[in-house]
């Protein structure tokens, strides 16, 4: 298993987006579906495309959904960060959506961490770019171990 993040979308109207978001850290993976709106996405990409220059210690954090047992589906916060010598720094905390447990409502959650590097998020923000434009179903950001 390689380090990767990665959004595939499985269902959309004219509002929304529901996808399934996942991060692998090369050893672990974790995933969950989320609602983003379309307007969210054209958003994001543009956001990207702004932090990829900043190569010097640039963090952007993308938070997608709503965590919390309020929110329907999942929700995902990522921070890329640059660090040292233009190493990108990815960080990933996933909930799924709460369900019951016994006499409680329960999310899993994982906590996910990897490298990348400034040619990996560039391709990921073109297929971003795809993906809000309605020309592709998934993207990945890939690691680097």
């Amino acid at each position: 298993m390689e380090p990767s993040l990665e959004i595939r979308k499985i269902w959309e109207d004219d509002d929304m987006i529901e996808v399934v978001f996942a991060v692998a850290d090369g050893q672990s993976v974790f995933g969950t579906k989320l609602y983003v709106g379309h307007g969210t996405l054209k958003e994001t990409v543009e956001e990207l495309d702004k932090f990829k220059s900043q190569v010097h210690g640039g963090i952007y954090d993308l938070e997608w959904g709503g965590f919390g047992p309020e929110f329907a589906n999942g929700a995902v916060r990522i921070r890329l960060h640059f660090y040292r010598n233009a190493r990108l720094c990815i960080s990933g905390l996933i909930e799924s959506e709460y369900t019951e447990f016994g006499l409680k409502k329960i999310a899993s959650r994982g906590e996910l961490y990897f490298y990348s590097e400034p040619a990996s998020l560039d391709n990921f923000i073109d297929e971003m770019r795809s993906l809000s434009n309605g020309v592709t179903d998934s993207v990945s950001l890939a690691g680097k171990t």
